[in-house]
């Protein structure tokens, strides 16, 4: 990163670069990665904005954006530097997340080998009783894929049917 940007920058804004550090970011825990990686994006959003906004009305007057580019160099550099930051934060939260992934994963499986090791308890068998179906009921097996589909076409027939009986 270049001392000037860092020397042009609030204390507040150093404060939050300093907190992207490889040494400080290993002392946060997931949810303190999570709320800095917010914080960092917001800063960047903010000055890419502002980068965005200065150089488009300069380009109105100056009638060219290759004249314009270079009054608006603070804006970018900032911008640049919460980028790299921002980039350095979501490396670590990804880092963070795929660990308590695989704790989580290990815990899971070792909560399954516990549970299959412990003997299941038998149980009886429970009667099987066949229901009575009535005789006059017309078991159809569902083909078309809907329920609503079927009735449809059940109706579309009786009505040709119908149609029929009439002449």
């Amino acid at each position: 990163m270049n001392n000037a940007v860092l020397n042009s920058m609030t204390d507040a804004e150093r404060r939050l670069i300093a907190q992207t550090t490889p040494a400080a970011l290993t002392l946060l825990d997931e949810e303190e990665l999570l709320d800095l990686h917010g914080r960092i994006r917001r800063a960047r959003t903010k000055y890419v904005k502002n980068y965005r906004q200065a150089a488009s009305a300069r380009v109105t007057q100056r009638s060219s954006r290759g004249t314009a580019h270079a009054e608006n160099q603070r804006s970018r550099d900032k911008a640049e530097v919460f980028e790299l930051s921002l980039a350095r934060v979501s490396r670590h939260v990804a880092k963070s997340a795929s660990q308590a992934a695989a704790a989580l994963k290990a815990e899971r499986l070792e909560a399954a080998r516990e549970q299959s090791r412990t003997p299941a308890r038998p149980t009886a068998p429970r009667p099987r009783t066949k229901t009575p179906t009535p005789s006059n009921k017309r078991t159809t097996t569902k083909t078309t894929g809907g329920l609503k589909k079927d009735a449809s076409s059940r109706a579309q027939g009786a009505r040709r049917q119908a149609k029929r009986d009439a002449r």
